[in-house]
C-alpha cells in the first residue's frame, strides 16, 4: 500500500466515524447542549478535564467559550483544570494523581455548573473520579467517550459515546462534538 492509499484510507475511516455519529450521538449532543445553554445563560462555569489530547481537547474547547468560535459576543466562564499546572503537580505528587481534578471541583465548582470529562477508553480514573465529585457537589455533568463507554458509562448526566474503538477516530469525534457544542451555545447567547 502506497502512501496516497494509505491517506485516503484514513480520510475514510474519518468520514465513516462521522456518518456513524449522525445516529448514535446527535440526540446527546442535542441534550448536552440544551444543559451547557442553560447553564451559560444562568452565568454559569463550564468545567472541562482530560487526559493527553483530551486535555489538549479540554484546552481548545474551553478556549472557544472563553473567546470565540464565529462570532464576537460576551464571554462564556469556562476552565480547562488541566491548565493549572503547579497545582497538578503538587497534588499528584504530594497526594494522589487520580484526585487532580476532583481536588479542583470542590474548589471551583458550584451547583449548576457543568463538567465536561473526555476518556477515548472511558475508564481514565482521574476522569471518573472528577464525575463522581461533581455530581456530589451537584453540577451537571457530560462525557465524552468511545467505543462502549468503558467504566464512565452511565456515570454522567449525558454521555457522548464516538462509535469506534480507533483512539484516533474517537479524538476526532470529541473534537467535532465539542465544536457543535461551541457553536450552539454562541448562536443561543447571540441571538
Amino acid at each position: 500500500m502506497d502512501n496516497i492509499e494509505i491517506i485516503k484510507n484514513q480520510i475514510l475511516a474519518s468520514a465513516d466515524t462521522k456518518k456513524n455519529m449522525l445516529d448514535a450521538c446527535s440526540n446527546d449532543i442535542h441534550r448536552a447542549a440544551e444543559i451547557l445553554i442553560n447553564a451559560v445563560l444562568d452565568k454559569r462555569k463550564i468545567l472541562w478535564c482530560g487526559n493527553g489530547g483530551s486535555a489538549a481537547d479540554s484546552q481548545h474547547l474551553s478556549a472557544e467559550l472563553v473567546g470565540k468560535l464565529r462570532h464576537i459576543r460576551p464571554a462564556i466562564a469556562s476552565i480547562a483544570l488541566t491548565t493549572d499546572t503547579s497545582f497538578i503537580t503538587a497534588w499528584a505528587n504530594d497526594t494522589e494523581f487520580n484526585d487532580i481534578f476532583s481536588r479542583q471541583i470542590e474548589a471551583l465548582g458550584k451547583p449548576g455548573d457543568v463538567l465536561i470529562g473526555i476518556s477515548t477508553s472511558g475508564n481514565s480514573p482521574n476522569i471518573i473520579n472528577a464525575v463522581a465529585t461533581a455530581r456530589e457537589l451537584y453540577l451537571d455533568t457530560i462525557v465524552f467517550s468511545g467505543g462502549n463507554g468503558g467504566r464512565m458509562k452511565d456515570t454522567a448526566n449525558i454521555e457522548i459515546r464516538i462509535p469506534s474503538d480507533d483512539t484516533q477516530r474517537i479524538q476526532e469525534g470529541h473534537i467535532l462534538v465539542g465544536h457543535i457544542l461551541c457553536d450552539l451555545i454562541e448562536r443561543a447567547i447571540s441571538g
